[in-house]
């Protein structure tokens, strides 16, 4: 017996919109994450200025806390 190509295919494409699907979800999660860290340090950094500094401290120290958790995509650079 031999399945049908026409169901296989239908599988195979059910599968591949799922994954496809999930991929943009992760994508649209991880901009929200980095754009709401960069609000944060920028509102730190600020502290009430016009203008803020982004000193190499602050993003540093939380390199340092953030890399060993959670990997490279925190390293300092």
């Amino acid at each position: 017996m031999e399945i049908k190509q026409q169901l296989k295919q239908q599988i195979h494409d059910i599968i591949a919109t799922a994954k496809e699907r999930a991929i943009r979800s992760v994508d649209n999660e991880r901009l929200l994450m980095y754009w709401q860290i960069g609000k944060i340090i920028f509102e730190e950094e600020q502290e009430g200025k016009e203008r803020a500094g982004y000193g190499d401290f602050l993003i540093k120290s939380l390199s340092d806390y953030l890399e060993p958790q959670f990997g490279s995509g925190f390293s300092y650079r």
